[in-house]
């Protein structure tokens, strides 16, 4: 896709602070899956499944410039309560309110990669403004298996000051 097709697609908006539950994962990227699937199940005992709390993915880091021992990402689902201690390691947080550039992706996380570099890179450097002091995250919307891996919905939120 072209540069000019995806500046066509970015938008600023406001976002609201929003509460997560929130699983650390910390060390290699090909270990993620595995941290998928303690998160699902932590989730689904405390009764938030995708359809009643949104999906997040903070991206604390890139794993192609770090070392897989310093990857980090937090995989979060949208919750209002508070979250107890438990023995999955998951812990309360919030993804702070404010200016976003924000940009949909619709197809499988392979072409995530392209969509990143671009807004942080060239969107970033010709829009004029500055980041907030949070990383870059996603909203899962629509996902696999619930659709088709082309069809999965990801909106990519880059936070400005």
């Amino acid at each position: 896709m072209k540069s000019a097709d995806l500046t066509d697609r970015v938008k600023i908006i406001d976002v609201e602070d929003t509460k997560v539950a929130v699983y650390e994962h910390r060390g290699d990227p090909r270990l993620v899956d595995d941290s998928v699937r303690r998160f699902v199940e932590w989730r689904k005992q405390n009764h938030l499944s995708r359809d009643v709390s949104a999906t997040f993915n903070i991206l604390h880091n890139d794993p192609t410039q770090v070392a897989p021992e310093d990857f980090r990402v937090d995989l979060c689902a949208a919750t209002d309560r508070d979250v107890a201690e438990n023995a999955f390691g998951v812990i309360g947080k919030t993804i702070p309110g404010g200016r976003c550039a924000m940009l949909r992706h619709v197809g499988s996380d392979d072409g995530l990669g392209p969509i990143l570099l671009y807004l942080r890179s060239q969107w970033l450097a010709q829009s004029g403004e500055a980041l907030r002091n949070f990383p870059i995250y996603l909203q899962r919307v629509k996902f696999y298996p619930e659709v088709a891996e082309d069809e999965a919905i990801v909106d990519v939120f880059l936070p400005l000051a």
